[in-house]
Order: C-alpha cells, then structure tokens, then sequence
C-alpha cells in the first residue's frame, strides 16, 4: 500500500490502528502507514483531540488527494526513516507541516550508519525560537506610557516581511556571526555577558562552518541582521499574570504578579530558509544514490555521516547562530527603547535574560535508550528541549528547577514558562510544545477572519498593537490557533513538563 493509498481506508479502519494509552497519550501502532520501524505518540487532552481526529476524517473522506497529510500521518510516516529510536512523538500543538509535523521530535541513533537527518524534521525558519527579559518595573509604571513604549519598540525594531536591520553588517561580519553566534553580539557590544549562560548551547553552535552556507543564502540574510519579521513572529510586553510554581519563578526573577516582561520571537529569517532549501536539493540527489525510501518525497534526507548530512548540519548551526545573534540584536534594541522611556539604563531596569529558547532545531545529546546511553540526532521541530533539573547542559541558575521552557501565545493571548522533568526526559527526548499550534491555514484565516475585527478586539483587551502588514493580522488572529492553555496544561498533566509562570501581553508588536 503507498502511503498515500493509507487514507483510502475509512475513518474506522484508521482509527483502529490508534489506541488511547491515558488521559493525554495515544500510540499509533506499526502498519498505520507501511515501513514504520517505531510506533508513533501524540500527546492531546480531550478538548484537543477533535482537532486530530477531524484532521485524520477529512483526509480519509479526501482519499488522500489535496491538501498537507493529516499530523497523525505525517507522526508515522517519520516512523518509518532510517535509524530512528524509540518512537516518533507528537506534542499537543502539533498541525501538520513540510514533511515532519509541526510539534514532532525524532531521534536518530549516531551509531547506526543507516540514521538519516531531514531538514523536515527541523523546518524552513531553523531556529525559530522564544526568548523573555525580565524587568523591575510593573504593570502601574508603563500603563499610562504604553502605547509610546509600543511604538517605540517598533520604531527600534525593524519589522516585516522585507525588514532590513538598523545594525550594520558587512559581509565580513556577517561570516563572523554565522561562525560564532552569540559569541559576535558579545564581541560587538550588542549582548551582556549572562545573556550567553541563559541561553541555549550557550548561543552558539561550535559545527558552524560558514563556507557550507550558499552565496544566495549569505545575500538573504546580510540585511535582515536584528530583525523581526513577520508570520507568527513578535515582539511582546507582557505582565506577570500568575505564579504556579514560586521557587522557579524566584529562580528567574519573575515571581511577582504584574512585573513586565518582553518577550522576542523570531528565527533565521531569509538565510534559514535558503539553507533549508538548498539542502533540500542536495538530499533528493543522495536519496537517489543511497537508494533510501521514504513515504512521503518531503521527508528528503540524507544519511549523518554522507558529505550531503554533514553539509547540512553545518549549515544548520550558522543558520541557528545567526537566529541568536538576531535576537540578540533585538535584545540591545529592546533594552535601549526601555532605557530611553524610562530616562535610565537597561541595568538599572534589570533587564536580564531568563531564558532562550530553539523550536527548529536538530542536535547531538545523549538519552537513555533500553537502558543504554546513547548519541541521537534530535530533530525538534515546532518543539521545544525541556531538560530537567541537574542537567548538565542547563545553566547553573536553573539546577534545582530545571530548563526554563518559553511558550508563546498567539497575538493577544496568554504566553507560559514551563520547566523540564525528569518524565519528559524518559518519555520526549526532553522535549515538550512550543506554541498553540494551528487549527486554521493562513489561506483560510484570510479568508474568514476581518483584520480590523481582529485589531479592535486587542484594543477591547486594552493591548497596544503596532502592525508593519494589518493584512498579516488575520493569519496570526486567536481564532486561527489552538487553545494556548489547553496545550500546556496537556504537557502539565502528562508530565513532561510542570507550569511555572503565566504571562499577559499588554502590548503587540508584528510584522
């Protein structure tokens, strides 16, 4: 059968190879989709999973034409790629994407010479990711000047979807940065020393090799340095809403109701994108010449030890150092808008970082497997590492409470700090969600929703907004998402992460 003949058979026929483990956990057991090496999880609560389900039924009515596969498809079809251990695994915001799901982990052994890595498993935007600052000052000290504060961050920020950076790179620099990550924001002024300790990798990725970075990527990227972009992309203000678990909050220095905060979104902006282009072109070529086969023609791969993986992998950690030195960039930025409004330094606010956090990403850690420690290549797309307390690749601060974990709502709505667990280590690869995940496409968010409706509801809530594309708005509105509560209280009581803090935005700004 070929995995697209898999949605010839009924809902019910499908249905019957999925089973429900507990509360929030299905397994899909091996024949879903032929070749599967591993079963497939999903992680979903029950005002989740008609999300799922109705995704999987359209499909079936569909008989496999048009359309992205459904998640549950794309879960097991990653089930079935070279070396992969344990299982592939869906998080609560999974939704369906380029080949991997959007929300699911993979690990593939090192040892094993047949393990492959796939740019579908990390994603177009590699190293998309979330990072908060904390500040001393509360909701009462920036209500009455928050909508200059927005536009001043907007007017600091470039922002949209050509946006060209207001700190100048030469192509010399920009070799720098892609090689050294955060190291070169340190290095140029544009990050404090701490910065680098709450961040993962410590900002930067020591396999960057910048000559396997094409001419065309380097060109896409060199105007876009300490930009926001647009999509799903943000810079937020938000308050301290609520305090579930204090001692880790006290770790980060957000445990009081109504401390501001900022929190940044964004990603490698053009550059990731030609990386993962290009080694997508690469790939199809060496599928050819190794004879791999895979279900679905977007899961292009490449064994790990072939020229084509190693290219990619080191293109991939350029792409991922100029992510954090983006966002480092912004960070210097955010920090002197706050500094300018308030008349003072951005020491004296304490505007620290509490964490930085990758959602695309694909990297050598080690886990247990069958009671063995092993080197996998971990492909986290549209996830997040949760690692758990006395982890030694967590900073020092973190220890006793585990890796602070950054999720972001949609335009308008709640963001969360989780931590990482022990259970997710064992169950997730140390990972857990990263977002609310999609419930509607961008074409049909535009097609349904009206930007200016979508606007004055964020000014009801009393949220300032500032927007580089109004018509963008829609894409990004609420009602385009899944419930962002719903999907960390799913990973709560599954246990592989633990709620710490709640986050409300009082201000928006978007591409």
């Amino acid at each position: 059968m070929t995995a697209a003949g898999v949605m010839q058979r009924t809902y019910e026929e499908a249905c019957k190879f999925i089973e429900q483990e507990d509360d929030t956990k299905y397994k899909v057991n091996l024949g879903f989709v032929p070749n599967m090496r591993v079963p497939g999880y999903f992680y979903v609560n029950d005002r989740l999973k008609s999300l799922i389900f109705e995704e999987l039924q359209h499909a079936c009515q569909r008989g496999g034409h048009g359309g992205f596969l459904p998640a549950v498809q794309q879960l097991a079809n990653v089930a079935g790629l070279p070396g992969i251990v344990k299982k592939s695994i869906a998080l609560p915001d999974v939704h369906s994407g380029y080949g991997f799901a959007i929300g699911n982990v993979a690990a593939f052994d090192m040892a094993d010479p047949e393990s492959i890595v796939s740019p579908g498993g990390v994603g177009f935007d590699i190293n998309c990711g979330v990072r908060l600052i904390r500040t001393n000052l509360m909701e009462a000290d920036v209500t009455d000047v928050k909508e200059q504060l927005a536009q001043t961050l907007f007017d600091h920020i470039p922002v949209g979807v050509g946006s060209q950076g207001i700190i100048s790179t030469s192509a010399k620099d920009l070799e720098a940065a892609l090689e050294m990550g955060m190291d070169w924001s340190l290095r140029e002024g544009y990050a404090w020393a701490e910065d680098k300790e709450h961040c993962e990798e410590y900002g930067r990725m020591l396999q960057a090799d910048p000559s396997k970075v094409s001419q065309r990527a380097k060109k896409r990227g060199l105007p876009q340095m300490g930009t926001l972009g647009a999509g799903n992309h943000y810079a937020e203000i938000q308050v301290v809403e609520e305090v579930f678990d204090k001692a880790a909050a006290r770790k980060m220095g957000i445990d009081k109701v109504g401390q501001v905060c900022i929190m940044i979104h964004s990603g490698s902006r053009g550059l990731g994108h030609q990386v993962a282009t290009d080694a997508l072109t690469a790939m199809e070529k060496a599928m050819a010449r190794d004879k791999i086969n895979t279900n679905d023609r977007q899961l292009a791969c490449a064994r790990i030890a072939s020229q084509e993986g190693q290219d990619y992998l080191k293109a991939m950690a350029c792409a991922a150092n100029f992510a954090w030195v983006n966002r480092s960039s912004m960070t210097f930025l955010v920090r002197q808008a706050f500094a300018k409004m308030f008349h003072t330094t951005p020491d004296e606010l304490d505007m620290h970082l509490v964490y930085d956090v990758s959602h695309n990403i694909a990297k050598v850690e080690e886990h247990m497997v069958d009671g063995k420690m092993k080197q996998l290549l971990v492909h986290r797309k549209g996830s997040t590492r949760a690692f758990p307390p006395h982890h030694p690749l967590i900073p020092v601060d973190y220890q006793l409470t585990g890796q602070p974990v950054l999720i972001g709502g949609t335009m308008g709505t709640n963001s969360y700090v989780l931590t990482g667990t022990e259970q997710g280590m064992r169950d997730t690869f140390g990972s857990t969600c990263h977002g609310a995940g999609r419930s509607r496409s961008r074409n049909n968010s535009r097609n349904k929703l009206d930007y200016q409706e979508v606007l004055d509801a964020l000014k009801t809530k009393g949220i300032a907004i500032r927007v580089a594309s109004p018509k963008l708005v829609m894409e990004e509105a609420p009602e385009s998402y899944k419930d962002v509560t719903e999907v960390v209280n799913t990973c709560h009581e599954a246990g592989i992460s633990k709620l710490a803090v709640k986050l409300r935005p009082i201000a928006v700004i978007k591409g």
